[in-house]
């Protein structure tokens, strides 16, 4: 759905001075005539005040700007719609419709997100649960694969529980030979080396894993640093 201006859609209604173009001069010559018919009286009232006491007369003028003062204010309040045509004030209507309809989809939208995020939230923890329960088993597997041959059977196994992990995102890491990196590895020992030009890993005993940027275990491992 497209942006609404509701002022631009306002903008664009037909009033009442539009459709009643050509009943201008008519109304121009009511106007006229009234304005002659209110100058004699105003004349003839003149006369009538003059023959008034003071008091009275004062009291009225107070009266007059009183009404006047009302029928301002009435004529202020009924003006905006006054002015429109009924299909002109069906067409506001709508627009204040259309107007409302927009907020409740774009919180609709809000609200999508915020749940889509919430439920993305919810699995990961789920999947990091299974993980943690399963590390003990996943370095036994690790233990078996480099410290002896794994029949067929078992290999097979292991590969199918390696691939399961992947697809939910879960990343093995910590090989013999790279950076030491603090954020990713949990050196249980440090050895002199004299060959070592910085700090390298030099024994993984048990794997790192992580899903995206989050680490749900570091690597466990000996870290091979230069001598001085």
């Amino acid at each position: 759905m497209s942006d609404f201006n509701k002022d631009e859609y306002l903008n664009d209604l037909p009033d009442m001075d539009d459709l009643s173009g050509q009943a201008a001069p008519a109304a121009a010559s009511a106007a006229d005539g009234a304005s002659a018919d209110s100058a004699a009286g105003a004349a003839g009232a003149t006369q009538e005040g003059a023959a008034q006491p003071a008091a009275a007369q004062s009291q009225e003028n107070g009266d007059s700007a009183a009404a006047d003062g009302a029928d301002k204010a009435d004529a202020a309040d009924g003006k905006a719609d006054d002015t429109l045509t009924p299909l002109g004030q069906a067409k506001k209507e709508a627009a204040e419709y259309l107007e409302a309809l927009q907020r409740e989809r774009a919180e609709f939208i809000n609200f999508r997100n915020r749940a889509q995020k919430e439920q993305e939230r919810f699995r990961q923890h789920g999947i990091i649960d299974v993980l943690t329960a399963l590390l003990p088993a996943l370095d036994d597997i690790d233990r078996i694969r480099e410290h002896s041959e794994m029949d067929d059977s078992f290999k097979a196994v292991a590969n199918k529980i390696d691939k399961a992990f992947e697809k939910f995102g879960v990343e093995k890491f910590g090989e013999k030979g790279e950076d030491f990196d603090p954020t990713k590895h949990d050196a249980i020992l440090h050895k002199p080396d004299p060959n070592a030009e910085k700090e390298t890993v030099d024994t993984v005993v048990e794997a790192g894993y992580r899903i995206g940027d989050r680490v749900i275990r570091a690597a466990r491992v000996v870290v091979a640093s230069p001598q001085n």
